[in-house]
């Protein structure tokens, strides 16, 4: 998609994660159109398991990949003809952790099992950071979100659905709150639905107005 041309469009190239964290396209094409933004999605070349500790801090880890998924990135931004190439870029991670442990995308069916039953005992949190850069003058954002959701008993018959239909092993620690199977498990959120599900739309917003003072007012 070309950069568009409008005086009132914010263009924006995003990272394959982000896109990743949505089982719907439409949940990231309604925050571009509530806020007047298009959007690319590019893939980083990277390998996420290479970069940072799992044992360490979880938003050092997030705010660590999202800055080198945008390094990754920007070789494909400067080779295009300057017309084409978006006003920002916005890179993201998020981790799960549970019981202190950082978990990521699930590896095998085993391991998705685990996860998910184990939300039945205690509650999962995520962390996720977002990092917007503003290509035209080299502004930039970082911030950081976490929000906890606590189910009620998950049944196994539900944890076999979701590994046969395979979406969750797209999600840090197999967590999908949206899906139809795990929407009526949950019992409270403490924090935004946006936020477990990947995209914090306050930081988004944030990041777009703190990286630039020059951006459409229907953003402010």
């Amino acid at each position: 998609m070309k950069a568009s041309t409008g005086v009132r469009t914010v263009t924006a190239a995003i990272d394959q994660k982000l896109r990743e964290l949505f089982s719907s396209p439409e949940l990231l094409q309604e925050l571009a159109d509530q806020y007047g933004f298009s959007f690319d999605i590019l893939t980083a070349d990277l390998d996420e398991r290479s970069i940072g500790s799992r044992a360490g801090s979880p938003e050092q880890l997030v705010t660590m990949l999202a800055k080198a998924k945008a390094d990754a990135l920007m070789p494909q931004l400067e080779a295009r003809p300057a017309q084409e190439r978006p006003r920002f870029l916005i890179t993201c991670d998020q981790v799960v952790v549970y019981k202190g442990r950082i978990l990521e995308k699930p590896e095998s069916a085993n391991e998705a099992r685990q996860f998910i039953s184990g939300y039945s005992e205690a509650a999962p949190s995520t962390v996720g950071s977002v990092l917007v850069q503003d290509l035209s003058n080299c502004g930039q954002y970082s911030a950081v979100d976490s929000a906890t959701v606590h189910f009620r008993p998950i049944p196994d018959d539900t944890i076999e659905q979701l590994i046969q239909e395979g979406t969750i092993f797209y999600c840090a620690g197999g967590l999908m709150i949206e899906h139809p199977l795990v929407a009526p498990l949950i019992s409270a959120i403490e924090g935004t639905r946006d936020s477990i599900m990947g995209l914090p739309q306050r930081l988004v917003l944030e990041g777009l107005l703190a990286a630039s003072d020059t951006l459409p007012s229907h953003l402010d």
